[in-house]
């Protein structure tokens, strides 16, 4: 799991309850410090001992509750509408909102408490309805782990294979889907492994079980052994070991109803430490990689005043999240002395990952990573030098501990300039002419998380000297993997090594885009390319090569769920009505780009997947935000994701029934973006870096290009890196590249 700078429970002691929040909150959405963190889970703990029947706290999420936007924006001097007059500032209290757990009953709670004359002050407590379930915590997840090694029938069943007690490890996941377990319990599942020696790829070593644990009771409730494949009679069709893919009876012994024989786990060891690897005398590491430097003699181009940071003529809030990770805010851009707001907040609401193999229990295998773990709880703390290069800042993270304290990670979020290849060119061919190249500067603001085995998954921000603003995704990591028997047919995966099966899976990602485009009156247009209606050889399309754009605004919010068309190439664009381009006439907008990330949800529209993800169902949703006590519409499959067994009622697929206008509005966007993996061989041990984006781009925002005053240079720290040439003659300068 992820490596924080301070054990839960041991970081600060819940005592500790003095303190003003005003003396260090610059910015209305700066998260909540881990001595806020500590403050408010004592005011917590204090108010339920005295008001309420519960007698043991179970802390699982403690965040600050967003002021409402429209008082933010006052309180920032941001504008409501283009080139008007920010509204008068109002006083903003500063809330904080909570989960726990009754440890003895297991039900959950919601508070929020408000910091009001000098401390902190319950508001609201809401007790959540019977399976309910706040986030997996990191202790959970430990725990669960913990509980599945000391199982006296799981060292059964692992000696009985060949491994030891002390060789057992198990990675918790969500139970995904599993009617066959009350509502009322706690539950995840555990898929287990063997590790041979310490820090050694325990994934190489899948076991062939899969237990399920009550979080609550401390106990395995049941075990259950998938069934495999067998080859087809006469060539055809591989055919499952047990008559169906359904789940067993509870009562029934899973391993005799899967009616098949034991699959030790594979011994084959496939490490990726560099001490681990330089034990194998066939393993030769590269020695032609010569050191590549980032260097920025003079210093970093961006400021920093607390959480807020400048650079160039970006402005923007970065705040930690312990469900999103990194949550951008009250992003602006100084156009000509104007400074016009672009985004409220941007950040990633969601993400489900399914599984192909349909034999149970592994449909249950679609973990929400987001709003089941939480990014920021799973966040890497970054290294100096490794994650990111160059001169680097770093913000830090807290989250609280299930006996409230405050889990700090150090560095969590990383703040960098890197080079982005060239911005524009252009050379006049003709004799005695001049080029002129200008090379591109980007902002990145980034995070690592890490899930377990895979994936890890390194979230980039980019902000570019044209306007543009990028999220590029990548994962890596180390496939999910199940053992398979000697020569077994492998229908819903890939043999990636001997007896190690990675099954197909998705990776599909929801962004919550909050936009402000020039203020908060914004409508959506979806544009399709067609051929033009005329026919070749008639008067207005001889040729037969015209085409057109097709625009239509959306105005219903019941047309808020679009989807992708590849005939017509279809994008969006995000525009405000109040203002148009000089030249164009046309809105003032940002397209946005998503492709070569534009995956379809490949399971059944009524599976149990597609009914708790109800977002990967459409590439772009569209709705108006309705801000509410607690946040409003925040969270694509709902606001409580773990256990759910239906599409919650708060949910984008909800939304979008509802009558309601989303032309010239306050609205909110969900992208759906993804990708299907196929595991390749050369996927193992561990996997080459995937990417993905989505580009945010000004149309009709700008005059003209806006990266026309970027100077050009000429790097002289660049020399021929053969200095004589690789064959002995004289390296050339070659043309100038800038004109001066």
């Amino acid at each position: 799991m992820a490596h924080h700078t301070a054990t839960p429970g041991t970081a600060t002691s819940v005592q500790e309850s003095v303190h003003t929040p005003q003396e260090k909150v610059q910015h209305p959405l700066d998260p909540l410090t881990a001595d806020e963190i500590v403050a408010v889970s004592h005011s917590i703990r204090l108010y339920v001992a005295s008001e309420t029947s519960v007698k043991a706290v179970r802390f699982i999420c403690l965040s600050l509750l967003a002021a409402p936007k429209r008082a933010v924006l006052a309180a920032l001097g941001i504008a409501l509408t283009p080139g008007g007059k920010p509204e008068a500032p109002v006083t903003i209290v500063r809330k904080a909102e909570a989960d726990f757990l009754d440890a003895v009953t297991g039900e959950s709670y919601n508070i929020v408490v408000a910091f009001k004359d000098g401390k902190w002050q319950v508001e609201t407590l809401d007790k959540l309805p019977e399976g309910t379930e706040p986030q997996i915590s990191v202790e959970e997840l430990t725990q669960c782990e913990l509980i599945i090694k000391a199982d006296p029938e799981v060292q059964k069943l692992a000696k009985a294979v060949g491994v030891e007690p002390h060789q057992i490890y198990a990675d918790g996941w969500s139970i995904g889907y599993d009617d066959r377990f009350p509502k009322s319990l706690r539950v995840q599942q555990g898929l287990v492994f063997a590790r041979l020696s310490e820090h050694e790829n325990l994934y190489a070593h899948p076991m062939d079980f899969i237990p399920v644990v009550d979080s609550l009771s401390g106990k395995v409730l049941s075990i259950d052994f998938p069934p495999h494949y067998q080859a087809g009679v006469k060539g055809g069709p591989p055919t499952l070991s047990r008559a169906t893919t359904a789940p067993p009876p509870l009562s029934a012994d899973s391993f005799a109803e899967s009616k098949r024989e034991r699959i030790p786990p594979p011994m084959k060891q496939f490490n990726f430490l560099p001490d681990l690897l330089a034990e194998d005398p066939a393993h030769k590491p590269r020695t032609d990689v010569k050191p590549l430097h980032v260097v920025q003699p003079e210093g970093v181009s961006f400021t920093m005043n607390g959480n807020e940071l400048e650079w160039q003529k970006w402005k923007m809030h970065i705040a930690f999240s312990h469900r999103e990770g990194i949550a951008l805010s009250t992003v602006t851009y100084n156009d000509e002395g104007e400074v016009r707001p672009i985004f409220y907040r941007l950040s990633l609401a969601e993400m489900v990952v399914p599984y192909a193999a349909p034999e149970f229990p592994h449909p249950r295998k679609f973990a929400f990573d987001v709003g089941e773990y939480g990014m920021g709880t799973m966040a890497n703390e970054l290294s100096l030098g490794c994650d990111c290069l160059g001169q680097i800042h770093y913000l830090p993270g807290a989250f609280v501990a299930h006996d409230g304290s405050a889990v700090v990670i150090k560095n969590v979020i990383c703040i960098h300039e890197e080079d982005a290849g060239v911005l524009w060119k252009h050379t006049d061919y003709r004799p005695g002419g001049r080029s002129q190249t200008v090379r591109s500067r980007r902002l990145v603001v980034s995070m690592v998380c890490t899930l377990a085995n895979y994936a890890e998954y390194i979230w980039n921000y980019h902000f570019y000297q044209d306007g543009n603003i990028e999220l590029e995704i990548r994962l890596t990591g180390i496939l999910q993997v199940y053992p398979s028997a000697d020569g077994e047919p492998n229908p819903f995966g890939t043999t990636i090594a001997p007896n190690v099966n990675a099954h197909y899976h998705q990776h599909i990602f929801s962004l919550r885009v909050d936009p402000m485009i020039d203020g908060l009156s914004n409508s959506v247009v979806e544009t399709d390319i067609v051929p033009y209606s005329e026919g070749t050889g008639s008067a207005g399309n001889y040729a037969g090569n015209a085409f057109v754009t097709k625009e239509t605004v959306l105005k219903a919010q019941t047309e808020g769920a679009r989807a992708y068309d590849y005939a017509t190439d279809r994008r969006w664009k995000i525009t405000n009505p109040g203002r148009q381009h000089y030249a164009t006439g046309k809105d003032v907008g940002y397209s946005i780009g998503m492709k070569g990330a534009l995956t379809g949800l490949l399971a059944r529209e009524d599976g149990w997947a597609a009914k708790r993800a109800a977002f990967a169902k459409k590439a772009l949703w569209v709705v108006k935000d309705v801000e509410d006590a607690k946040g409003g519409r925040m969270w694509p499959s709902g606001k409580y994701v773990p256990q759910t067994r239906d599409e919650p009622a708060d949910s984008v697929g909800t939304w979008v029934k509802e009558e309601g206008n989303i032309e010239n509005a306050d609205v909110v966007l969900f992208l759906t973006v993804g990708t299907t993996h196929i595991p390749r061989p050369e996927d193992w041990p561990v996997m080459p870096v995937e990417h993905m984006s989505i580009l945010f781009k000004p149309n009709s925002f700008f005059k003209a290009n806006p990266s026309m005053d970027v100077p050009g240079t000429k790097d002289t720290h660049s020399v021929p890196a053969f200095p004589n040439g690789p064959n002995g003659a004289n390296g050339a300068d070659g043309a100038s590249c800038c004109a001066n």
